[in-house]
């Protein structure tokens, strides 16, 4: 059994991956942080998410 994400909740994740990858890269982070959050954003979608919202880098 697999877990799957798909129709509407789908692409809100996919929005708001592009968003916190966009927001990190606009940060004023170190470039290994950012690379650092933007790959733990696309490998883990929803957790990485969630994690970068809590911790992750701020924009100044």
């Amino acid at each position: 059994m697999g877990i799957e994400v798909g129709g509407l909740f789908g692409l809100l994740i996919l929005i708001a991956d592009v968003y916190a990858v966009v927001k990190t890269i606009q940060s004023s982070a170190s470039t290994g942080t950012k690379v650092l959050w933007i790959v733990l954003i696309l490998v883990l979608p929803l957790l990485g998410l969630i994690l970068w919202f809590l911790f992750g880098p701020k924009a100044s």
